[in-house]
């Protein structure tokens, strides 16, 4: 696994590059998402198209990913609802780096995705912009409170949705996690009657903590198919 690191506004980020990939992953991670990355990109790279991986640590999970203030699901772990601050951070510092680093033609198409919290934070980016063509949610946390509300209430900005729990996840004694089945099964529903919009839910083997990296790397290979798709299906009209 090849990454190069830079910083960018004081973010350790890393970036796998591929100079003839013409679209760009990125995803907030952690520590432990940063040791699955090697398993992460050999589940990407099942798909065969080339690609481009920027990820930047997070550093307060809680604080960075959530949408809007909530209570505390474990103790001590209340959600600041900081995840405007983290989409202004790509907005203005990550995607103009990007855009110094890579030529116009080789950065079309960009896919955002994430693991648990970092899940819902990528799923309420693409409502909140139009910047990506699609999204990886593996294991989102959509037990959160108000997220029923707030997708209910708002249009997807986003053409590709990949959602994914593991079978064991709804199995948990925590009532408020133990909801993330039915949320999840509400939040494909709704995708999937949606415009413009297609959505996959897919269930793997196992709880929350397994797996993360393959999973993630599932998800974001099958964004890129759709994107590629969707791609190839345009230059045919034109041509």
């Amino acid at each position: 696994m090849n990454f190069k690191e830079t910083v960018i506004k004081d973010r350790k980020c890393l970036i796998r590059m591929d100079q003839t990939a013409d679209t760009i992953l990125i995803q907030p991670v952690d520590d432990h998402d940063t040791e699955e990355l090697e398993k992460e990109c050999e589940a990407v790279s099942e798909a065969s198209i080339p690609y481009t991986l920027v990820t930047f640590p997070v550093k307060d999970w809680n604080r960075e990913l959530s949408p809007w203030p909530a209570e505390a699901v474990f103790k001590g772990a209340v959600f600041a609802g900081g995840a405007e601050e983290t989409l202004q951070f790509i907005k203005e510092d990550l995607l103009p780096y990007l855009s110094e680093e890579f030529p116009e033609e080789n950065r079309r198409h960009l896919i955002i995705g994430g693991y648990s919290l970092a899940g819902l934070f990528a799923l309420w980016t693409v409502y909140e912009t139009d910047i990506f063509e699609a999204v990886t949610a593996a294991s989102p946390s959509v037990w959160f409170a108000g997220w029923d509300d707030y997708i209910s209430s708002h249009p997807l900005k986003a053409e590709h949705v990949y959602l994914s729990l593991g079978t064991k996840e709804e199995k948990t004694r925590n009532p408020v996690m133990a909801s993330v089945g039915d949320r999840i099964r509400m939040q494909y529903d709704i995708l999937n009657k949606a415009e413009n919009c297609s959505c996959i839910l897919e269930w793997n083997p196992g709880n929350h903590f397994r797996d993360s990296g393959m999973r993630t790397g599932k998800g974001f290979a099958w964004c890129l198919k759709q994107v590629k798709k969707k791609n190839g299906a345009a230059q045919q009209t034109v041509s």
